[in-house]
């Protein structure tokens, strides 16, 4: 594992489409590397995925996201795309994502090209039709910090 401070690791070839001429991931990209991921990294969990989400009457909201880029990804090298619950606060919930070059990874590397990009995720638990802010369920609290490598801040 690149950072021992996440368990979930989900891994990604980036295809043609996602880079430019030079063969440099289009920047937009990495976001969808982050819903992939954070996809995936949910689906890990065991906790209830949106549509169970939708149908209960309440979903998480897309208050934030930031990315922060150290090194390019580049057509054909697969990514190591880690995801953590960094924090629980009464309402929200804070991603960590980390990108990494799967083959600098392997090799063991350390800065230059293996950490490629930074990031943070924060959603708010709501009722959907309201649009209001509620307390995340304790079993959503308790199945996390269960899951993680290091417990989020809460």
């Amino acid at each position: 594992m690149v950072n021992p401070r996440f368990r979930f690791t989900h891994r990604l070839r980036v295809r043609w489409s996602e880079a430019d001429m030079q063969g440099i991931v289009f920047n937009g990209h990495y976001l969808t590397y982050f819903d992939v991921a954070f996809t995936e990294y949910w689906r890990a969990t065991g906790l209830p995925g949106p549509l169970v989400q939708a149908a209960e009457g309440y979903e998480l909201f897309a208050r934030k996201s930031s990315i922060e880029y150290h090194a390019p990804a580049r057509f054909d090298d697969e990514l190591d795309i880690q995801v953590r619950c960094a924090r629980l606060g009464r309402t929200s919930l804070t991603f960590e994502i980390e990108i990494h070059r799967a083959e600098a990874a392997e090799a063991g590397a350390v800065g230059g090209l293996e950490h490629l990009i930074s990031g943070e995720l924060i959603y708010v638990y709501a009722h959907a039709r309201e649009r209001r802010a509620e307390p995340v369920p304790p079993v959503w609290r308790s199945t996390l910090i269960a899951f993680e490598a290091t417990s989020p801040d809460t």
